[in-house]
């Protein structure tokens, strides 16, 4: 007799995640690519072991929030400190099946704003050590692009 799970993708988002002790825990670094165009990098960018040159490295944990990542973003670009800034953010992560990288967006954020994303964690995102971050960025007086990817039903 076979067993098969029941967990739907909501039950396994309620489980909590595990505390991170961040005094005892040692940090990760995280590769941030950022553009001011507010298109994230085209996946084949970060092919054959190039990466964009618009690198961030930030040393922080598996629970950072993305209000967390923006303000740490914001202490460097200081024309991302504007109200109204909004910052897109994507996982990027080698394709297992082949030798490209995949693109996932998971979330956005305003600055000046509070917004349902801002308490998303890298670890509820499944990030894995070794994958990079590439954030959008649109200043306040351009409206940010349209998900493509969106149906309208």
């Amino acid at each position: 007799m076979a067993l098969e799970s029941r967990i739907t993708q909501e039950e396994i988002k309620k489980e909590p995640e595990k505390p991170i002790d961040r005094e005892k825990t040692c940090p990760l670094l995280l590769r941030v690519f950022t553009t001011n165009s507010g298109r994230h990098h085209r996946a084949d960018e970060f092919a054959r072991g190039n990466v964009p040159s618009s690198e961030l490295q930030i040393y922080t944990w598996m629970d950072a929030t993305l209000k967390e990542l923006t303000s740490l973003v914001k202490e460097v670009y200081p024309e991302a400190r504007k109200k109204g800034t909004h910052f897109s953010f994507a996982i990027v992560y080698p394709d297992p099946r082949g030798k490209v990288y995949r693109l996932k967006d998971i979330g956005s954020t305003i600055s000046g704003r509070k917004g349902a994303d801002d308490s998303m964690t890298l670890q509820s995102q499944r990030f894995q050590i070794g994958d990079y971050l590439d954030i959008a960025i649109t200043p306040p007086n351009r409206a940010p692009p349209i998900n493509t990817r969106m149906r309208p039903f």
